[in-house]
């Protein structure tokens, strides 16, 4: 059998393989609320083979969300939509996950299909956005709010409180999304980050409230449940976050109990030259594990079974994040195994069409 599709356990969770649908805002609710969109999003890629499906960046509070449209998990009456959810991922195979979410500066959005644009203070559906400090996203953009220490406090609240919910939903993998431009990605990149308090300047500073949202998280998270944190591993930029600054995190991280760094980069600052490429993050994932011994996912532009297999075989990370391949086709892990020369079950349903 390929090592993509030897099974994993992390703590007292058991994935089926190594294929993990990443997560993938879908912009498609309202106040929050998951609807059929995302069962059938979802489970399109349960029914597909994935062995893990981590839900999109889900805002911890309205004022997390990127748009209007995110998902959300901010109150108990968003619970009964994503129980259904979990109930059919796990009824075919799947683990459930979510990834809990602030957007900080980068909040208050229109939908990619609407511009993508910032909403504007007084628009339709606008509100205030936050940060570490009052530093616009992009030149000419809106101005955040510097969170002040009740502001912080309330932040690690959200994502406490958001993960009792989704312990509660029966997600059994929390992902903490500290990537790609949001709060805590902001707090701890000094391009974003000029604050001159306990939560600014040097990097233990800087790193401070990723860290406390983690042991709130821990608080409340079962020991035995899988723990997930996203980073960007660099910023692409000088003077930015650095791939260094990654691996001195994810030895802290490790050492409070978290299980992967989900890998990826870039995101705090617009019109970064990225050097993109098939697997062109697969390096950072590799140097954070063999540096720190802590199990990565790796992501960003891996499309072939052969690709996905190689990084795993080699040790180049321990789980494959697709995004936008599973857009592109939900049954990647049932194509992959045939390619691979794997055996592996394929739904009832669909038994007629494996040959």
């Amino acid at each position: 059998m390929s090592t993509l599709f030897t099974p994993l356990q992390i703590k007292g969770i058991r994935l089926k393989n190594r294929i993990v649908v990443s997560p993938m805002c879908q912009y498609s609710s309202q106040d929050g609320f998951a609807n059929d969109w995302h069962l059938v999003h979802l489970g399109s890629r349960a029914v597909g083979g994935a062995a893990l499906i981590i839900l999109e960046a889900t805002g911890v509070s309205p004022e997390g969300r990127i748009t209007p449209h995110d998902l959300g998990i901010w109150k108990d009456e968003h619970l009964p939509e994503l129980k259904r959810i979990v109930n059919f991922l796990e009824a075919n195979g799947s683990v459930p996950g979510i990834q809990l979410s602030h957007a900080g500066r980068k909040a208050s959005h229109r939908s990619p299909w609407q511009g993508g644009t910032a909403l504007h203070p007084g628009e339709e559906g606008a509100w205030t956005t936050v940060a570490p400090s009052a530093i616009p996203f992009q030149e000419g953009g809106i101005t955040p709010v510097e969170l002040d220490e009740a502001g912080i406090q309330k932040v690690i609240s959200d994502f406490r409180d958001a993960a009792v919910r989704a312990l509660e939903a029966g997600f059994k993998v929390a992902e903490i999304h500290g990537a790609h431009g949001y709060l805590l990605h902001q707090f701890y990149s000094p391009l974003s980050n000029h604050r001159t308090d306990a939560y600014g300047g040097s990097f233990e500073n800087r790193i401070r409230l990723l860290l406390e949202v983690v042991d709130s998280v821990k608080e409340v998270w079962p020991a035995d449940y899988p723990l997930f944190v996203r980073i960007s591993a660099t910023d692409w930029v000088e003077d930015g976050w650095t791939e260094e600054d990654s691996v001195k995190l994810a030895r802290i991280l490790k050492e409070k109990g978290i299980d992967v760094i989900d890998t990826s980069t870039g995101g705090n600052v617009p019109k970064v030259r990225i050097p993109i490429a098939p697997g062109y993050q697969v390096r950072f994932a590799e140097k954070i594990k063999k540096e720190t011994g802590i199990m990565t996912g790796a992501v960003g532009l891996i499309t072939t079974p052969k690709e996905a297999e190689i990084i795993v075989s080699c040790g180049q990370a321990d789980l494959i994040l697709l995004a936008r391949e599973f857009l592109r086709d939900p049954y990647f892990p049932l194509r992959a195994a045939k390619a691979l020369g794997d055996d592996i079950e394929w739904p009832v349903q669909y038994q007629r069409a494996r040959n």
